[in-house]
């Protein structure tokens, strides 16, 4: 079958605008919300009852097109640093024009906004302010030195409160582990700031790295890894998370190991490498909401 040119530019495009909403990240955030639900938050609801919610599948679609609009303005704003700092992938971003790019981000929050509307007046209250909070940290909050880290991991998590609220469960544990994945995305936040170093600088960008140097960076990363280490030994030691607690033990490991190559990285891609390993850790910690209880899973299957 031979595809023609047309074709080719089609797929091209879809590709580029699969690239600057970082697609792969919110099928995996949209994966936590609804395993989160499951295992977490309404562990008594059965599979079907939770899979078939149309109230929580709205908050979910609303979720994932509001932070896939998130990209495509965050991307907007920073083509200039992400062309310095990223070339080849900014190559294959602009394959689909600015201008294309800025539509579709009001699409997308438009249609943000009617699913949160299927569900309630303070959805739409919530995710209306979710979608102005993104717009005003990839605007202005994002160039302020240590602000922009904390507006941007609370963004990354703020989500999962749209799912706590929906089901009113406030249990410490769950605030536990908010706070776990709060520090590891703060620390992803502050080693992508080193790995970015030469693009903020060329683009005026006040982050810790630039402001005060690589190595008061490190130290400052250093202690939200060692504070990390809080809530992770919550988990294993004071709350019931089923064999969730291996992954805990895993982390700390990898957050150790994570320490050690921290103080021996000099070059983008010792920095690089350090952002995989948190990306590792995120990823895995969505997967291994199974473990928190095994029989649950199996029961629930048969």
């Amino acid at each position: 079958m031979i595809i023609s040119r047309r074709q080719k530019l089609l797929l091209l495009k879809f590709l580029s605008l699969f690239s600057v909403i970082r697609g792969y990240n919110v099928l995996v955030i949209a994966l936590a919300q609804y395993l989160t639900s499951l295992y977490i938050l309404a562990p008594d609801s059965s599979i079907a009852a939770i899979l078939f919610d149309p109230y929580l599948f709205c908050i979910v679609a609303a979720s994932a097109i509001a932070i896939a609009s998130g990209y495509i303005i965050n991307s907007f704003y920073d083509a200039e640093k992400d062309l310095i700092n990223r070339p080849r992938k900014t190559l294959l971003d602009r394959i689909v024009s600015q201008r294309f790019k800025l539509t579709t981000y009001f699409v997308l929050n438009f249609v943000s906004v009617i699913f949160a509307s299927y569900v309630s007046f303070r959805s739409v209250v919530f995710f209306s302010s979710y979608i102005f909070g993104i717009w005003f940290y990839s605007h202005k909050l994002k160039r302020v030195t240590f602000l922009g880290n904390l507006v941007s991991a609370t963004l990354a998590i703020a989500p999962f409160f749209a799912i706590f609220v929906y089901y009113k469960n406030f249990q410490l544990v769950i605030f536990v582990h908010a706070l776990f994945l709060f520090l590891i995305i703060l620390i992803r936040e502050l080693v992508k700031d080193l790995q970015n170093i030469k693009g903020d600088l060329a683009q005026n960008y006040k982050t810790i790295a630039v402001v005060y140097g690589e190595r008061s960076s490190k130290l400052i990363i250093t202690l939200f890894t060692l504070l990390s280490f809080v809530p992770a030994y919550l988990l294993i030691a004071r709350f019931e998370v089923g064999h969730m607690h291996l992954f805990f033990y895993a982390c700390v490991f990898l957050l150790l190991v994570f320490l050690f190559i921290l103080w021996r990285s000099s070059t983008k891609t010792h920095y690089v490498l350090l952002h995989n390993i948190l990306k590792f850790i995120i990823i895995s910690g969505v997967l291994s909401i199974l473990l928190i209880d095994i029989d649950l899973v199996l029961h629930r299957i048969h």
